[in-house]
Order: C-alpha cells, then sequence, then structure tokens
C-alpha cells in the first residue's frame, strides 16, 4: 500500500510529509494567495445588511480596505470583525446582521459640531438621537464618537448643558443595588458609568444615566475632572 502524505505548514510553500522510513519530505506546489483569500472569505457569512455596512465603515473610516459592493470578502470580513470587537457586538464573525447595521448608522450619522462645545477645554457630548458619544477638546474632536444607552422610557435622559459633580471608580447604586464603575455624576443620580449589561439590548435602556462600554467608561475617567462640561442634546426614540 503507498504511503499516505500529511502536509504540513500554510500559505505559500507548505511541504508533505510521508511517515517515518518512506523517504524525504516531498514539497507541494505553493498555495496561491487567491486560494488563501477564497478561503478565509468563505469562512465568514454574507449578512443581510452587507452592502449598507460596508459604506458605513468606509464612512467612517479606521477598519481597513472595504469595498462596496455587497459582496463579502475576505478584507471586508476582517473590517467588520474589527468593528464589532470595537463596540462590543456579539458574536464578532464578520455578519452584517441588523446590531452591526444599526451600531454603524448611528455612528456614521452622528455630527460632532451639532454638540456646539466649549471654545476652551474638555466638552463631554451626548447625541440621544443616535445614541452615541464622544468628547471634544478646545472645539475639536478629541475622542471620536463612539456608542452609548441612555434613559429608557420613563427614565428618559435630559437634554441640556451640565457640569460633571462627583466621580468615583466604583459607586453603589441604592434604588438598583448594582455597582456602576468609573462613574461621573452630572445631573441628579445620573451620570456616565460602565454598563452592567449587555450594551445592546436596547429595549432595556438605562435609568437615565449614559451608560458606556468598559474601554470607553475608563478613557472617559481618565480625561474627566470635576467641573467639566456635559453637553445632551436630541432625545432618543420612544421616550
Amino acid at each position: 500500500m503507498a504511503a499516505m502524505a500529511v502536509v504540513v505548514g500554510g500559505g505559500l510553500g507548505a511541504f508533505a510529509l510521508t511517515p517515518a522510513g518512506a523517504g524525504a519530505a516531498v514539497r507541494t506546489a505553493p498555495l496561491t494567495t487567491a486560494v488563501v483569500t477564497k478561503a478565509a472569505a468563505s469562512s465568514c457569512a454574507t449578512g443581510k445588511y452587507q452592502k449598507q455596512v460596508e459604506g458605513y465603515l468606509k464612512k467612517l473610516g479606521g477598519y481597513g480596505t472595504i469595498t462596496v459592493d455587497g459582496k463579502q470578502s475576505a478584507a471586508d470580513c476582517a473590517a467588520i470583525v474589527k468593528f464589532q470587537k470595537r463596540f462590543g457586538i456579539k458574536p464578532a464573525q464578520g455578519l452584517a446582521g441588523p446590531t452591526t447595521y444599526d451600531v454603524a448608522k448611528r455612528l456614521a450619522a452622528t455630527k460632532t459640531s451639532a454638540c456646539k462645545p466649549n471654545k476652551t477645554g474638555i466638552t463631554f457630548c451626548v447625541d440621544l438621537t443616535n445614541q452615541t458619544t464622544w468628547v471634544m477638546k478646545n472645539g475639536k474632536v478629541f475622542v471620536k464618537p463612539t456608542i452609548t444607552r441612555t434613559g429608557m422610557k420613563g427614565y428618559r435622559t435630559p437634554s441640556g448643558t451640565f457640569k460633571i459633580n462627583k466621580r468615583t471608580k466604583k459607586e453603589w447604586s441604592d434604588p438598583y443595588h448594582v455597582w456602576l464603575p468609573y462613574w461621573q455624576r452630572f445631573i441628579g443620580g445620573r451620570g456616565f458609568h460602565q454598563t452592567t449589561t449587555y450594551i445592546h439590548d436596547k429595549w432595556r435602556g438605562s435609568h437615565g444615566c449614559v451608560n458606556l462600554l468598559e474601554q470607553d467608561a475608563k478613557q472617559y475617567y481618565s480625561i474627566g475632572k470635576i467641573g467639566m462640561t456635559v453637553k445632551v442634546i436630541g432625545r432618543r426614540p420612544g421616550t
């Protein structure tokens, strides 16, 4: 019976080994880039909102090379996965589903100039309509828009101009019996803090606070100081 060869390695220049004593390793034909790319693309499904998500990510920039054609490619898949990981979308597998579409659309629709920040110093901006937030410094974007989740119906986060008046790395909420990491209060019992639930469960909402992903909550806390301005604009749909 002929000896069975086992392929070792990947990419260009893979080679095959035969069982011990069957002879020297036999080098196979190189795997072409096209074959590798096709294999990678085939492992990433095409979602319902493929073309729309491609367009939004291309507009936002920073996620790699994207072709807006509604056809999944290895590059498109990698870009979508990167986007999903950045904004805590689960599972981060490159599928352009409704959550990925919704988040990308909200970020692409955000107009940072609508915040009308202070001409000098730091201004934290919250767009209730698009459920996004960002930071301005001396009138220019300092931290790019990210997603948030604000007060649900009956607990609407108010619009207006406020000041940070309390900061603690871990605040206990008496009404809701939960710790609020990276707490920065700006009006009443409302403030910025790391979300305590999956931020993309939109129906849950918050009880008036501005929920943030962990990395964003940490960054906001590192920037924030007592007395800094918070500008909240728009109104969350349905509230």
